[in-house]
C-alpha cells in the first residue's frame, strides 16, 4: 500500500506491500505506519497557460520495457489532505494523479502504483528496472497517444523525497513515475521511493 507523508509540502511516498513471502493485513499495516503531517492539502502544479491544449484524462499506460499494459485509475486527494492511491484490491493498476497535469501538457503529470500487496509483486514492482532511453506511452480518453522516454531512475530516502521536483514543472511536458524502493522493513514499511522521471518525445493523434 503506499504512505502519503505530508509537512508543509508533501515530502515523501511510501509503498507498504509483501516482501519474501511476509502477508499483511491492511488493518495491521495502517496501525503500524500512520499518516503523519497531514496538515496541507497535496500537491499541485501551475495552471496551464490559455495556448496549452486542454486538460484530457489518460486511461491506460504501457511500458514495453517491463511489459506493463494497464489501465488507468484516477487519483485526488484523501479528505485529510494526503494524496488519493490505489486502494490495496487495486494494487494491479496505477493511478493518475488528475490534480496535476494530463501526461502531454506542459508540467509534470505523476502517476503513482504499488510495487507489491499481499497477493505478490504489483503493478510497479519492475519499474526500477527500467534505463534511460526506455518508452512510455499513455493513451488518452480522446484516443491521442503520448509517448515518452526515460531520462533517469532515482531512488530516494523516504525523509528526502523532493516534491517539488516530482510534481513540479519542469518547462516541458514530463511524467512521473512513483513506487517504493529501498529497504523493507516490517514494522515501519519501505524506506525509499523509486521516481522514473521521463520527458515526452511525441503524440499521434
Amino acid at each position: 500500500m503506499i504512505l502519503a507523508v505530508l509537512g508543509a509540502v508533501l515530502v515523501g511516498l511510501a509503498l507498504q506491500g509483501l516482501v519474501s513471502g511476509d502477508a499483511r493485513d491492511d488493518s495491521a499495516a495502517s496501525a503500524r505506519n500512520p499518516v503523519v503531517g497531514a496538515t496541507e492539502p497535496g500537491p499541485r502544479t501551475s495552471a496551464p497557460t490559455q495556448d496549452a491544449p486542454p486538460k484530457v484524462p489518460p486511461v491506460h499506460l504501457r511500458i514495453p520495457a517491463i511489459g506493463l499494459s494497464q489501465d488507468l485509475l484516477r487519483l485526488g486527494l484523501n479528505p485529510d489532505g494526503t494524496v488519493e492511491v490505489p486502494t490495496s484490491k487495486q494494487a494491479d493498476l496505477p493511478g493518475w494523479y488528475k490534480l496535476g497535469p494530463s501526461p502531454g501538457q506542459v508540467g509534470s503529470a505523476v502517476v503513482l502504483g504499488h510495487v507489491d500487496s499481499v497477493r505478490g509483486p504489483a503493478v510497479f514492482y519492475r519499474l526500477r528496472s527500467l534505463t534511460k532511453g526506455d518508452r512510455v506511452e499513455v493513451r488518452l480518453r480522446s484516443g491521442t497517444l503520448a509517448r515518452f522516454a526515460v531520462q533517469r531512475v532515482v531512488t530516494y530516502p523516504n525523509e528526502k523525497f523532493p516534491a517539488r521536483k516530482v510534481y513540479a514543472s519542469h518547462g516541458y511536458p514530463a511524467l512521473q513515475l512513483v513506487t517504493c524502493g529501498g529497504r523493507y522493513d516490517q514494522e515501519t514499511g519501505y524506506t525509499a521511493n523509486v521516481v522514473v522521471y521521463t520527458r515526452m518525445v511525441d503524440t499521434t493523434a
